[in-house]
């Protein structure tokens, strides 16, 4: 059956007001169209709905029982717009937010103190995985975003290109006497060296270009994060790849020494992955503004 929402807007008004004409002021429209409305509906219910009084209209008992139902129809259409004002005014609503170990420590992590205390309302939901992890997650809904290693390439996600980063190697401080002079990508085979665990998107583009220069570098240690790499590293136990930006102050410190290659290895970037053709809410616009990236 055909549902026609105007004709119980024209009922419930009435019922409140108690009356045609007040219904008529309420709703901007003349009384006959308000009379009108109310016998469409009774004939489509089969039954009388009000009773007419020198004073106005009163409800008869089917009159009522509609009421109890189209009283709370109304409630919850106020209580949906008065929810969606809240989301869209930041007072309320969640960010689902998917992200690798490294990008989440280095890139999200220091936004999102600031973030919750500008918009205490808002949860935020993190999911830690790796880039090809974080865009399954994506695809099968369970996150609004996701903060991924570049380059992607599926069909079904919008790609949003931010920060750029760059793959460096590094060493304990036994591998001093490397700092001084480059050294060729090839003769990295010749040393221990530590990687990130294979699957992720910052190895598989580490290997391809090893393969592009027709090199094969197997590595006698393989990390789930940088930030285990740096300790491994720091120790001692090989030289680690590992990106630039997010071991600053390790470098800076002294904590590992940075191995200069003749030719550095190829610019990456970060970005963000989401649904196409999929709108995204306020919130979610808003943390990866914070994140510095501009979502249209």
């Amino acid at each position: 059956m055909d549902v026609n929402l105007e004709l119980y807007r024209v009922f419930y008004e009435t019922a409140k007001a108690g009356s045609f004409s007040k219904a008529a002021e309420s709703l901007f429209i003349t009384q006959p169209a308000v009379s009108h409305a109310i016998k469409q509906l009774e004939e489509k219910l089969g039954g009388t709905l009000f009773f007419r009084t020198t004073r106005g209209v009163t409800l008869t008992k089917e009159g009522e029982v509609l009421l109890q139902y189209i009283g709370q129809a109304f409630n919850f259409v106020k209580m949906a717009e008065s929810k969606l004002s809240e989301m869209h005014q930041l007072e309320s609503g969640e960010i689902h937010i998917g992200a690798s170990d490294t990008l989440c420590r280095h890139v999200l992590l220091p936004h999102l103190e600031t973030f919750h205390n500008d918009y205490p309302y808002i949860k935020l939901h993190v999911t830690n995985r790796t880039s090809p992890e974080t865009i399954r997650l994506l695809k099968e809904g369970k996150i609004d975003f996701g903060l991924v290693n570049l380059p992607v390439g599926d069909p079904q996600v919008k790609v949003t290109e931010g920060m750029a980063v760059h793959d460096i190697f590094i060493g304990g401080p036994k591998y001093d006497s490397l700092r001084t002079q480059p050294l060729p990508f090839a003769e990295l085979a010749r040393h221990p060296l530590i990687l990130l665990e294979t699957g992720s998107t910052t190895r598989r583009t580490f290997d391809r270009y090893a393969e592009s220069r027709g090199i094969r570098l197997v590595p006698e240690i393989e990390l789930g994060s940088i930030d285990l790499l740096v300790q491994f590293a720091k120790i001692g136990l090989g030289l680690a790849c590992v990106t630039r930006e997010f071991v600053r102050e390790e470098l800076d410190r002294g904590d590992v020494i940075e191995i200069p290659l003749t030719e550095p290895l190829p610019e990456r970037r970060i970005g963000i992955v989401t649904l196409k053709e999929v709108p995204l809410s306020v919130a979610a616009k808003r943390m990866m503004s914070r994140l510095g990236f501009a979502i249209t």
